[in-house]
């Protein structure tokens, strides 16, 4: 068992950038060489801006290179939280929002020619308990009413039709969500950006942000002093004390996965017969798809905690006791790859982008990162040139999580409260 993402296990590197120069001054620099980074290198590269994208470890190591593969519709709160919380018009806006970056995706995939098993299967939400159906019954009605947007209710005497299991009391389906090789998709953004003109700099971490004047900052790496006209923090779940407004207000939480052998073609068809990309609705969610090569991919916030090698072991042995609750005729499935990372919670679920005493930022993406990402990469060079309304998120307030001023101590406390919802339900 490889204790290394399958999704950069199976990718081929668009390089190696570990001996590339930092520049001495550039006008952007980035850091973090994720979809966020990578994406808005792109973009400001191809508006003739020069670039240095710095990053600690290698092209797509964090969140990027770690997640499910899954590009999905939805805000991590729910539509109908948000109508609550933000009212039907704010909402609606919010929700398009993220359907707007799967076609980024799609965008980005299509213009550079990036191979990356990219598909439109559709996103199957699973209730845990009958009162989460209920709630799936009263999305599917304001999406029609608010947002003219309709997605399909599926009862559990309908659900074997979709997932091999009896095990959820229902499903909600909307079929523009997509699946890709995200460690295909994050190398090939790599590459683009790279001929474009974008200096992409590994085993470069910064280490201290000083400002000069303005948005004007100094970026000292373990590589050399970038002088950069802006700067744009891309580190997600991986934000920390060089940037201490960000980290106060990022909840780093462990997010663990599994992928399986190969699996017969008869077994693929029984667990998700239409390729769905599949979560739950628990506190403790569960998220599912067939990868390209027909292995089952199994991940969710099985711990509390932080990722080691130690800790992904002790999350995969959990994560595939519930793999087989669900799917218990994948006993004797051997399992090849188990790993960790961090998805990066804010307080309000939502995500945050902005500018604050001159650093431009866009993180928070709430498990939801994969299409946000590599979104908000794009509207951030677009907002840094002046227009404000490619930021929808602009507005929202970031206040920092209570008594957080370095390691996440409090993750015990949410994981405790987390399973005892999950125990009620």
């Amino acid at each position: 068992m490889k204790l290394t993402p399958y999704w950069l296990d199976t990718a081929e590197p668009s390089g190696d950038y570990r001996r590339n120069p930092v520049p001495e001054t550039v006008d952007v620099a980035i850091i973090g060489a994720g979809f966020t980074g990578l994406s808005a290198a792109l973009e400001f590269s191809k508006q003739g801006a020069s670039v240095a994208v710095l990053e600690r470890h290698t092209v797509g190591w964090g969140a990027s290179g770690r997640n499910g593969g899954m590009a999905t519709t939805g805000l991590a709160i729910g539509f109908n939280t948000a109508v609550k919380r933000y009212g039907g018009t704010r909402a609606v806006e919010m929700f398009r929002e993220y359907n707007d970056a799967i076609d980024t995706i799609e965008k980005l995939v299509h213009d550079n020619g990036i191979d990356c098993d990219y598909k439109r299967h559709g996103k199957l939400s699973l209730a845990f308990h009958p009162s989460h159906y209920e709630g799936m019954l009263r999305s599917q009605e304001q999406l029609a009413g608010l947002a003219d947007y309709h997605v399909t209710t599926i009862t559990k005497s309908e659900i074997q039709s979709e997932i091999g299991t009896d095990f959820y009391h229902g499903a909600m389906l909307d079929p523009l969500g997509a699946g890709l090789h995200v460690g295909k998709f994050v190398h090939g953004l790599a590459r683009a950006a790279s001929d474009a003109g974008a200096v992409l700099c590994e085993d470069a971490a910064v280490t201290e942000l000083k400002k000069v004047s303005g948005a004007v900052h100094d970026v000292h790496t373990t590589r050399g002093i970038v002088r950069a006209k802006q700067v744009l923090a891309a580190t997600s779940g991986y934000t920390g004390p060089v940037t201490p407004w960000l980290q106060r207000r990022v909840i780093p939480v462990g997010s663990f996965i599994i992928v399986t052998e190969p699996l017969p073609e008869d077994v693929v068809n029984r667990i998700l017969p239409n390729r769905r990309q599949a979560s739950d609705s628990k506190m403790l969610t569960y998220y599912f798809r067939i990868t390209p090569d027909n292995r089952l991919l199994f991940g969710g916030r099985a711990r509390f905690a932080l990722s080691s090698p130690d800790s992904d072991v002790k999350s995969g042995e959990i994560l595939r006791k519930a793999m087989l609750e669900l799917f218990p005729y994948l006993s004797t499935a051997r399992v090849d790859y188990t790993w960790g990372g961090l998805v990066d919670l804010s307080m309000d679920q939502m995500v945050h982008a902005g500018q604050h005493d001159g650093l431009f930022y866009s993180l928070c993406y709430s498990g939801h990162g994969v299409q946000m990402a590599a979104h908000m990469g794009k509207k951030m060079a677009s907002y840094m040139g002046g227009d404000r309304s490619a930021n929808v998120w602009e507005d929202l307030k970031n206040p920092p999580v209570p008594g957080h001023f370095g390691p996440p101590w409090f993750l015990p406390f949410i994981g405790g409260a987390a399973k005892i919802i999950d125990r009620i339900s």
